[in-house]
């Protein structure tokens, strides 16, 4: 048969069932016939070597991974290759991304060439988004429908204040030539741009304006490089439109770096600007504030009256009311929001907090009721709300695959993909096949290939299967619990609590003990190097080198080493604990309030994003993981509790990131 070998392979593992084996440590990817080939067939495209390539290729063209290599060797012949070739590949039925991938670079190469017909006939069949190809497709449906395109191109021009790509140029010029982009929306397009910081862009888009209202050469790199010299010399009794909008630039940078000193400088020159623009600046001032945990955001946000605020202003607005527990601008922001916004876990929570802490309690529980029963941070907090009884529980397991499941899974050609790649440790390609595959996939379908995900050991895999079941679910799949036993010593070493490293690492790392992120954080506690090597000497590992971080038993001894420090650094608080062992405990310590503050305040208004929901997460994880190793029930909002003032944690030496 055309996979036994593979199938063969994986006998074993599927034949390993229970809880006890979703503990068991890895045993390692095993090389198997083939692997060689392809990694070599890989290089020799990489190096554009096409008679090696070929060569390989023929080896292969039985293996689950031909699709890759068929994708290589076309994609080293795409100027010259027969029309056909190509358009019988994009046909081909595989569920793999390598046939988009190609779709998408055969759709860029039709434009640059101009063949509209070809294009237009591909285009609606390309399953991933791209601007650059998007704008490719306006151009090829221009010949037929030029008001429109033209319209849905100014659609575009004003979706942000980022640079688009070239294929875009053809369609904003023709659409500023006929008035559809008109100097109001190039105008617009500019404070977009210098919104974002795209100096260069909103430089490129002055030119486009009248000679009154153009920037002065060089003025956006100066006040980008110091807009408090900028500002402190600056004369605006005068001042144009375009002098003005540099000036707002000025103040919009400075308010970033500190917002008092923004304020203080506005307070000598308001009164050049006019309401509009005043309101405008009120509102970054705002935003800015609340992003600084300034009391003051909410004053600031309020002078601004009723201009209009973006999606991240409001969520920012909320918070700053949250900080400041003003339950009824709360309400009122959060209405404020589009009905989408509205509709995300965090505001309809806080808005039911708000109803309640208003006087409201039945609409809140209506509100709570509906919210709870999603498997989420916000499910839990709103379950809790509606009864003094801890209900924040998994749900039993609602479906076990059987061998006959298992095996048909295991004989589909993207899952013998995913598992070939991840073995090669190709993980990046190996996430994109999954992904793939588990696109169509129902609750059934996710929980099968979960279960074959953790069997190889793909952990990663296996949680982001479980996570997208909907109606059907087993928790000890999306909650796996690999290396106990190695983490046991550690565990009872430092006297943590189980449930939290699991949250906390499963957040980190999901399992893969060679993960590393874009900073160079490592392993499975996601240790960074200069942190390694600070904790090396502490714990006096004399021989200690930067390799030896991958090596699994090294990188729990510093990991954890480092997760009871932050511990103890913050009096046994797992919430400061947690924003600390991402962001690092300088922060973690700046980001509480003046007063005590409710636990899940001080998550919902971490400043950092990535932090912000690294926090929610792993106090998430930390339930669930509790009641899956049968600990006493404890509910999320205990766990979270009250975040005391600033003046009131230890504050040892410890680096700044992990």
């Amino acid at each position: 048969m055309k996979f036994l070998l593979l199938v063969l392979l994986l006998i074993p593992t599927l034949a390993a069932a229970g809880q006890a084996a979703k503990g068991a440590p890895p045993r390692g990817g095993v090389p198997i016939a083939g692997d060689a080939d392809f990694l070599a067939a890989r290089d020799a495209f990489r190096v554009g070597d096409a008679v090696r390539l070929d060569r390989i290729a023929a080896r292969l063209k039985n293996s689950p991974l031909e699709p890759y290599l068929t994708y290589y060797q076309l994609r080293m012949r795409l100027e010259t290759a027969d029309t056909s070739t190509i358009q019988a590949f994009l046909a081909r039925p595989d569920e793999t991304p390598m046939i988009d991938r190609m779709r998408a670079e055969w759709l860029e190469l039709l434009g640059k060439k101009q063949q509209w017909d070809a294009l237009a006939a591909e285009y609606p069949r390309l399953l991933s988004e791209d601007t650059e190809l998007a704008c490719y497709a306006l151009q090829a449906r221009r010949r037929l429908q030029e008001g429109e395109v033209l319209h849905e191109a100014r659609n575009l021009w004003l979706s942000g204040g980022k640079e688009l790509p070239e294929s875009c140029t053809p369609l904003f010029d023709a659409a500023r030539a006929g008035g559809i982009i008109n100097e109001a929306d190039v105008w617009l397009r500019v404070r977009l741009a210098l919104e974002t910081g795209s100096v260069s862009l909103a430089r490129q888009l002055s030119a486009k304006l009248p000679a009154k209202r153009a920037f002065p050469a060089g003025t956006l790199e100066s006040v980008a490089a110091d807009p408090q010299r900028y500002l402190s010399k600056a004369k605006l009794e005068k001042a144009s439109e375009a002098q003005r909008m540099v000036a707002l630039f000025a103040l919009q940078r400075l308010a970033k770096q500190l917002p008092q000193l923004a304020y203080t400088r506005w307070e000598k020159i308001a009164v050049y600007f006019n309401a509009d623009e005043q309101h405008y600046f009120y509102i970054w001032l705002g935003y800015e504030a609340a992003r600084a945990l300034d009391a003051r955001a909410l004053e600031w946000f309020r002078a601004a009256g009723d201009a209009p605020l973006t999606e991240q202003q409001l969520a920012w607005r909320v918070r700053a009311a949250l900080r400041a527990q003003d339950w009824q601008e709360v309400l009122a922001s959060v209405g404020r929001m589009p009905p989408q916004q509205q509709h995300e876990g965090a505001w309809r929570y806080w808005r039911a907090r708000a109803l309640k802490a208003l006087g409201q309690p039945d609409e809140a529980d209506g509100m709570f009721f509906v919210l709870s029963k999603e498997y989420n941070f916000y499910g839990q907090l709103a379950a809790e709300e509606i009864s003094e009884a801890f209900v924040s529980s998994i749900m039993p397991a609602g479906y076990q695959p059987g061998k006959e499941e298992l095996s048909a899974m295991l004989a589909q050609p993207a899952i013998q993909r995913t598992l070939a790649l991840y073995r090669m440790d190709l993980r990046t390609d190996a996430a994109n096949e999954w992904t793939w595959a588990m696109r169509n996939f129902d609750d059934k379908q996710l929980l099968i290939a979960s279960e074959i995900a953790r069997r190889n050991e793909m952990y990663d895999r296996a949680i982001n299967a479980a996570n997208r079941t909907v109606q059907l679910h087993d928790f000890s799949l999306r909650y796996l619990a690999p290396y106990r036993e190695a983490l046991h010593g550690h565990i009872q070493q430092h006297g943590l609590e189980e449930a939290w490293v699991y949250g906390l690492m499963r957040q980190e790392s999901r399992f893969v003990t060679l993960a590393k992120s874009n900073t160079g954080a490592t392993g499975l506690m996601q240790v960074m190097p200069a942190t390694a090597r600070w904790l090396a000497r502490k714990l006096g590992m004399k021989n200690y080198r930067h390799p030896l971080i991958r090596q699994t038993e090294t990188n729990l001894t510093l990991g954890m080493y480092y997760l009871k420090s932050m511990l103890e650094m913050f009096d046994n608080n797992p919430v400061l604990a947690s924003a600390a062992y991402n962001a690092g405990p300088t922060r973690a310590r700046q980001w509480r309030g003046d007063k005590p503050l409710e636990g899940a305040i001080y998550a919902e208004t971490i400043p950092f994003d990535e932090t912000r929901d690294y926090v929610k997460k792993v106090m998430s994880n930390t339930v669930y993981y509790a009641q899956l190793f049968g600990q006493p029930p404890r509910s999320l909002k205990q766990r979270l509790g009250v975040i005391e003032g600033k003046n009131s944690v230890n504050q040892q030496p410890i680096p700044d990131e992990k």
